[in-house]
């Protein structure tokens, strides 16, 4: 349950922090009962771990600390939280999961244990999903990559004499993910089909994605799309280094097994919609061989039905 309670604390730092740092809640227990609280609120903050221990005070030493992420053990804007737990006296700590930072990756835990606290790993999904994209972006440098797709129950992306596949409230979703997205992307089949605009419209966005084709150009006349015509694996580096963190994918087939063959998507959004079409191509239909996702889940939006699955360990 403490753990539990520190992914809930660390949401609270969703929205103030910024895309390079990790939401990160903490719990400290001692004797069965909560003594302190924290989360990471952005920078110039504390981190969680110190903000919970200092709520703590001498409540901390002997108790447990709970805590979403591998405490840090490398001097950056503040001091290790590492050396906090052990000056705190915490006796036992209990992580949701590892730090993927390579400056981090395991350090912080053997510097716990070679002070004598016992520490234990969950390997917790809901802490992995917490802070997926920048698990993807810190680990191997380019954005979080989702690729998304509406299709009828017959597994096609057209419908016959209809402009959409899917319904009101999913199409509200996308612009959502838009909204939410450092970028949004398509290949030049789509622009050459459907001359999209990728914008977020119809909800509130701070600031609009970048919007990208990927392919061989050129762009028809009048384009906004910005086109990238590199290697994908090369364009993903350029993207993560020029500041895009997570990239949406709104293009066909093609596009999609150009990035499943490639490795280069981490998470699926299907939405499957209560239509039958008869016809058309399939969203997969390019996948040279079969694809075994993880984590599958299931939600309803308006009539359709959203399934969400990842590609690689999150």
């Amino acid at each position: 349950m403490s753990l539990e309670r520190a992914l809930e604390l660390a949401e609270r730092g969703r929205g103030h922090v910024d895309d390079t740092h990790p939401l990160v809640g903490a719990v400290v227990v001692h004797d069965g009962e909560v003594v302190g609280e924290g989360w990471y609120a952005g920078h110039g903050t504390p981190h969680a771990e110190v903000t919970a221990l200092e709520a703590a005070g001498e409540s901390a030493r002997g108790g447990t600390l709970y805590v979403t992420l591998e405490p840090c053990s490398h001097h950056g804007e503040t001091p290790p939280c590492a050396d906090a737990v052990i000056e705190a006296g915490i006796a036992r700590v209990v992580a949701g999961v590892g730090d993927p930072n390579p400056k981090v990756d395991g350090k912080g835990f053997d510097r716990l244990r070679a002070a004598g606290v016992e520490v234990e790993v969950l390997d917790s999904l809901e802490a992995r999903l917490q802070n997926e994209a920048w698990r993807v972006w810190i680990s191997r440098r380019r954005p979080f990559v989702t690729y998304k797709v509406a299709m009828t129950l017959d597994g096609r992306v057209t419908v016959p004499d209809s402009r959409w596949v899917s319904g009101e409230a999913s199409r509200r979703r996308v612009h959502e993910l838009r909204a939410s997205s450092d970028a949004v992307a398509v290949g030049m089949g789509t622009v050459h089909a459907d001359d999209p605009a990728l914008t977020a419209r119809g909800v509130e966005a701070v600031r609009q994605p970048r919007r990208l084709a990927f392919g061989r150009g050129p762009l028809p006349a009048g384009s906004e799309l910005e086109l990238r015509s590199g290697k994908l694996e090369q364009e993903l580096t350029a993207l993560a280094e020029e500041g895009v963190r997570t990239l949406l994918l709104e293009g066909g087939p093609r596009l999609a097994a150009s990035f499943l063959e490639a490795g280069l998507v981490d998470k699926l959004l299907v939405f499957v919609a209560p239509r039958v079409s008869g016809e058309g191509p399939g969203p997969f239909a390019a996948l040279p061989e079969p694809l075994e996702l993880l984590g599958l889940s299931c939600e309803p939006v308006g009539e359709d039905l959203l399934l969400t699955g990842y590609v690689h360990e999150p």
